[in-house]
């Protein structure tokens, strides 16, 4: 019993510690959600668990002795989120003058919120790898349920985070401009974390 709680303490650790800026993601994803319908809360939740799982599949992997790519130019990913971001920002521009405003949207359906959410979380590898090298069958299996457990958590907190209607009416007026800016943002410190223009590794 004291194994099966360790465990599962660890594997809340790590998650949490691991996912922390996740939860700015998926707090700007549902404000664009509340504000544009766009994109839908289905596709936000099914794009956390796709890319999330992905990510620990790829830990998997790698534990095995398999990995393909090297750690920082895993952080090359970045550039997702940053490519959304610009085309956010060109749309922006694009409709200054106009009377209707621009769709606060950047993430618009279910691929780029798997590709968000697998750029955000790629350097994630780093800590799953080792972790899931060490650890037993049974105990990986637990932490994947925690896991599992932890991105319906992540995905409620983003979700009640970006409820509020006070920043919804901000979002919904100057959201073509935030939403874009948050992302380059992102996708700006995940490349830089990563060590991948400095030669170096981050994490």
């Amino acid at each position: 019993m004291a194994e099966l709680v360790r465990t599962i303490g660890t594997a809340v650790g790590v998650f949490a510690g691991t996912n922390v800026d996740d939860i700015i993601v998926l707090t700007v994803l549902f404000l664009s959600a509340r504000a544009s319908g766009r994109p839908r809360p289905w596709q936000i939740w099914t794009g956390q668990y796709v890319g999330i799982g992905l990510l620990v599949v790829a830990s998997a992997v790698a534990a095995l002795g398999l990995t393909l790519v090297p750690d920082r130019w895993v952080g090359l990913l970045g550039l997702v989120p940053f490519a959304l971001g610009v085309k956010g920002l060109v749309a922006a521009i694009r409709a200054r003058g106009e009377d209707e405003l621009p769709t606060v949207t950047v993430a618009a359906g279910l691929a780029s919120v798997i590709g968000v959410t697998i750029a955000n979380g790629a350097d994630n590898i780093s800590v799953y790898t080792p972790m899931f090298r060490t650890i037993g069958l049974a105990d990986s299996l637990i932490t994947v349920a925690v896991f599992a457990i932890g991105v319906a958590l992540w995905c409620l907190a983003g979700s009640w985070l970006g409820s509020h209607q006070r920043i919804i009416a901000i979002v919904e007026r100057f959201g073509h401009w935030i939403v874009p800016g948050v992302f380059m943002l992102i996708g700006t410190v995940i490349v830089l974390e990563s060590g991948v223009l400095t030669g170096g590794g981050g994490h």
